[in-house]
């Protein structure tokens, strides 16, 4: 008997313990699944551009002389150009601002120095390569002594020159 009290007791453990394991929380075996992406980007050749005015004030009968700076801003290790028209007179090496009537004031834009060769489309274009940070090009604007002298007195002269970046 003593016998037949132990198995039963040890049946009752046993499934005392069973139950037990059944109601513990069971960790539960993680599914996953994965995916991937590609992140692209493509940087275009951008160029922004702008110019402050050049104003030669009232003439003397010296060489008057003034400057105007371009702001170039280009995708870094863009090539660049920028070129000036010709303004009022269609002719690049013989720019002029006009006057009241018919009177016309000859004037030069140079990049280099006011005696420097003509800044033009073509000849005198000035070329850059793009830092992706602003440029700072100086525009150089002379009236030669002669032609301030020979001007008729105006009230005021004036062209407007387009600035063009090729990139």
């Amino acid at each position: 008997m003593k016998h037949l009290f132990s198995v039963k007791l040890a049946m009752l453990a046993a499934l005392i313990g069973f139950l037990a394991l059944g109601l513990a929380p069971m960790a539960s075996a993680a599914n996953t699944a994965t995916t991937s992406f590609t992140v692209t980007a493509t940087v275009a050749n951008i160029c922004t551009v702008g110019a402050t005015n050049m104003a030669f004030g009232t003439l003397v009968a010296v060489a008057n002389q003034t400057t105007s700076t371009i702001s170039v801003t280009c995708t870094t290790n863009d090539a660049y150009t920028v070129a000036l028209s010709a303004g009022n007179s269609g002719v690049e090496n013989a720019r002029y601002m006009k006057g009241t009537g018919t009177h016309q004031l000859p004037y030069a834009l140079t990049s280099v120095s006011y005696a420097g060769s003509n800044w033009g489309t073509t000849a005198g274009a000035v070329a850059g390569t793009g830092t992706g940070l602003n440029q700072n090009l100086t525009v150089y604007g002379q009236i030669t002594a002669a032609q301030a002298l020979a001007a008729p007195v105006d009230a005021t002269y004036s062209d407007s020159i387009t600035v063009t970046v090729t990139y």
